[in-house]
């Protein structure tokens, strides 16, 4: 049998439920800050999937390549433990970056025809993925919110952001169904 040396992927440090945040202070796995920061993190997976159904260097593709940088960001000053390592937390998402998201929404918007009526997530597989995006995306909202109910001090610009881009994947979900020629589904009572 060959000497294979050690994958740096793994440390055994967590086998026995603890993770280490950025800063070094050790947390349960099941601590409010790795809710927060890993439901950023699966959103920013499932932004990836988005993403990679979409045209490559197009504008909606491009726009959700920024969205992942700055997730990646949220999520890292999620994960630290500012009372060993303190941050500005302003600094992570800027009122700059949050009009910019509005100003996404509303560019996107634009190009769709009023909403009427209730919809149900579906149509293209695009469209479907943008659905998910924005649950997930709702869900972080709710951790980053119960970190806040605990005491962590997070930005009232990057709960802003976050609230926002679940609106933008709404917009956006609509947007891939209408250019892929595929019919929104309406909600009907009782199907």
């Amino acid at each position: 049998m060959t000497n294979i040396p050690k994958s740096p992927l793994y440390t055994r440090t967590g086998d026995q439920g603890t993770t280490a945040l950025v800063g070094g202070t050790r947390v349960p796995k099941t601590h409010a800050r790795l809710e927060a920061y890993g439901t950023v993190d699966e959103l920013n997976s499932q932004i990836g999937l988005l993403a990679s159904l979409l045209p490559d260097g197009g504008e909606d593709q491009l726009f959700l390549r920024r969205v992942q940088a700055t997730l990646f960001t949220v999520g890292s000053h999620l994960a630290t433990d500012q009372s060993v390592m303190q941050l500005r937390p302003t600094a992570v998402v800027t009122p700059e970056m949050v009009v910019e998201m509005e100003s996404e929404i509303d560019r996107v918007d634009s190009l769709l025809p009023p909403l009427r009526l209730f919809i149900l997530p579906g149509g293209s597989h695009s469209a479907s993925q943008a659905h998910v995006c924005r649950t997930v995306c709702r869900r972080a909202e709710r951790r980053i919110l119960n970190l806040v109910e605990e005491g962590a001090e997070v930005s009232e610009e990057l709960i802003a952001y976050v609230n926002r881009l679940s609106d933008y994947f709404f917009a956006l979900a609509r947007k891939l169904n209408m250019d892929e020629k595929k019919d929104e589904i309406i909600w009907r009572k009782n199907g």
